[in-house]
């Protein structure tokens, strides 16, 4: 689950930096009865404000209402629900670094330590779409090391019906073999 809205990968026109960090504020402006809106984001180095289109050139009456009030409060949790959005990535010509902004709950390790069966089935949900290598979340999850992870998935202990291998921001399920 994200902790924080993750590190804006794009160019600083001022300093070169390539690290923008959003806090969650918008800009909205009117001309007459078109809108336009951006999120805005901090340079980490230089401090300098970068904008991120999210409506350009909207009539007034095609944007949501509740949309509208959610940007003049400057609503975080749009903030992230935007940079998750692949079309407004694509247009700001933007990438996301999750690295540190998101934590592993595993609702407890007790079920883990069961040696009843002989076979544990697990669920991986994913609160947000955060990319994360599936081996890694296995590894922090179980107590294990990534070499370890690795190793189960060669010998076939470890399975899934999905490929474990590369990143994944979906949700997927996984047995693990005794």
């Amino acid at each position: 689950m994200p902790t924080c809205l993750p590190t804006v990968l794009r160019r600083c026109h001022t300093c070169a930096s390539e690290r923008f960090r959003a806090n969650g504020k918008f800009r909205v402006n009117a001309n007459h009865k078109l809108l336009d809106a951006w999120l805005l984001v901090l340079c980490t180095t230089c401090g300098d404000t970068a904008k991120l289109t999210v409506l350009e050139r909207m009539n007034v009456r095609s944007v949501r209402p509740g949309l509208l009030d959610r940007m003049h409060d400057n609503d975080p949790g749009l903030a992230a629900e935007l940079l998750q959005d692949p079309v407004l990535r694509r247009r700001n010509r933007i990438a996301l670094d999750w690295a540190g902004a998101w934590r592993l709950d595993t609702g407890g390790s007790d079920h883990l330590d069961r040696e009843a069966s002989d076979a544990i089935d697990v669920s991986v949900r994913f609160a947000a779409r955060i990319p994360v290598r599936p081996v890694r979340l296995i590894a922090e999850g179980c107590g294990l090391s990534r070499a370890e992870v690795e190793r189960l998935i060669k010998e076939g202990k470890l399975v899934s019906a999905v490929p474990l291998s590369g990143k994944l921001s979906g949700d997927f399920t996984f047995t693990l073999k005794r």
